[in-house]
């Protein structure tokens, strides 16, 4: 991201916010779709993560991690999302995960495995995200989720489970 286009955005320049708005919106909506399932709910999420970014860029000392900032504000804002529709309550009683043949036919292998985090529970889910994908430890995971390390590790293990699961009985 250019430097001069996030200090403009730091001025509330408006035309500065729609380009970041333009570079940013691909990335982040990916990043909500891995942790939440409706579109309407990615779609707000979407929208107070950009509102967030933009009232809160003055904050944002060094530009050069600018997305990764602006990627750890859409996962908190996923996380609320899922803590506030109690959709983040996490059980190993959730363990039915169901899957129709037709569900993965002419999918693009780069989908298949991301397509599959559809069919976890919403727990193990943000849970697997937060670990696989955005590389957080179990200590600050338990920290986000108000739930124990162990509980965690255990999450994890249930979700690459269920992953290996599906990929074998999908062929992928």
């Amino acid at each position: 991201m250019e430097h001069r286009l996030l200090i403009e955005c730091q001025r509330n320049d408006r035309n500065a916010q729609r380009k970041v708005y333009e570079i940013m919106a691909g990335k982040l909506y990916s990043v909500c779709k891995r942790y939440l399932k409706n579109d309407e709910d990615i779609e707000e999420v979407l929208a107070d993560t950009f509102y967030k970014i933009f009232t809160k860029m003055s904050q944002l000392q060094n530009p050069e991690i600018f997305e990764a900032w602006a990627r750890k504000i859409a996962v908190n804002e996923c996380l609320q999302k899922l803590r506030s529709t109690k959709a983040l309550h996490i059980s190993l009683e959730e363990n039915h995960v169901g899957i129709s043949d037709s569900t993965l036919e002419n999918v693009s292998y780069e989908k298949d495995i991301l397509s599959l985090l559809n069919f976890l529970p919403e727990g193990c889910r943000a849970i697997f995200n937060l670990f696989a994908i955005e590389g957080y430890p179990h200590k600050e995971i338990a920290v986000m989720l108000s739930i124990s390390e162990g509980t965690s590790k255990s999450q994890l293990n249930f979700a690459r489970k269920k992953l290996q699961e599906l990929l074998i009985n999908q062929n992928i």
